[in-house]
């Protein structure tokens, strides 16, 4: 009786590890572009590393995951131009908040002309790192947030897919991101990138949460020829095949992506204490 008792016990412990294991997650932040409508500021310095606000980019996007729940490494995907200042960068940011794992991942590009592309660069982590045991969070290393990530996680964390959606509020703004329609469930039904006739103001924002099952497409779509830039081209490949959540971003949203919009973020951020 005592061994079938301890035998159970064992069975009961080894599947709260397994399912303590399922629970965890990895993050991916992309910063692997050489930002070339910025330079010369991103000339010699990666744009995520670019001080906005008193702080790195980076550190605005890292300093909002501090909630987030079961949040194993953070890789960080760049070139071979910048990996040597993101490894510095992240030694020091661990230095004061060691909780936090980090991992630099250099994609092997040297320019803008040979890079992988963002959707290349996440499948290259997702594939080198062997990712596909673990649901993954991706960020755009020049997103900027004014609140946590933790409700983004929450209400993720049971899909296959969810992305982050903020309304711009602005037709014409949209005209530059992917415009998203979403049905009483907030399920993704229709997405265009870059619209020339816009069919509302809701943006699909370079924030996501993908499942295993969800990363393992990754080499379907890249292998059928599709384009491996502009994250946002996954999914809207990825809502036709399957049902893709969404969760609207509360408080701002900042897109680094010129000089004008890199010189607004900094008077915003300059007013959040952090």
């Amino acid at each position: 009786m005592r061994f079938w008792v301890e035998a159970l016990q064992n069975r009961s412990s080894k599947k709260r590890v397994q399912l303590c294991f399922l629970n965890l997650m990895n993050a991916l932040i992309l910063a692997a572009g050489y930002a070339t409508r910025l330079y010369p500021l991103t000339l010699n310095k990666a744009k995520p590393l670019l001080v906005v606000g008193g702080k790195p980019i980076i550190e605005w996007v890292v300093d909002n995951l501090q909630d987030v729940p079961d949040l194993e490494t953070i890789y960080v995907v760049t070139n071979d131009k910048f990996a040597g200042d993101f490894q510095a960068w992240s030694e020091g940011y661990q230095d004061r908040h060691p909780r936090f794992k980090f991992k630099i991942v250099n994609d092997g590009s040297k320019s803008d002309d040979d890079k992988l592309g963002a959707i290349g660069d996440i499948n290259f982590v997702a594939t080198r790192e062997d990712l596909s045991q673990s649901s993954l969070l991706i960020v755009a290393g020049d997103n900027l947030f004014t609140e946590s990530l933790e409700g983004f996680v929450v209400c993720a964390k049971g899909s296959e897919a969810t992305v982050g959606v903020y309304d711009v509020g602005d037709r014409e703004a949209i005209k530059k991101y992917g415009n998203v329609l979403i049905d009483d469930d907030g399920i993704i039904t229709h997405l265009e990138e870059k619209p020339r006739k816009p069919r509302g103001t809701l943006a699909a924002i370079a924030l996501y949460y993908y499942s295993p099952a969800i990363l393992s497409l990754l080499t379907t779509y890249l292998a059928a020829g599709n384009n491996p830039d502009q994250p946002g081209r996954f999914v809207q490949w990825l809502y036709t095949r399957k049902p893709v959540k969404t969760y609207q971003i509360k408080g701002k949203w900042l897109d680094i992506g010129s000089k004008e919009t890199l010189e607004n973020a900094d008077a915003i951020l300059r007013t959040i204490k952090t």
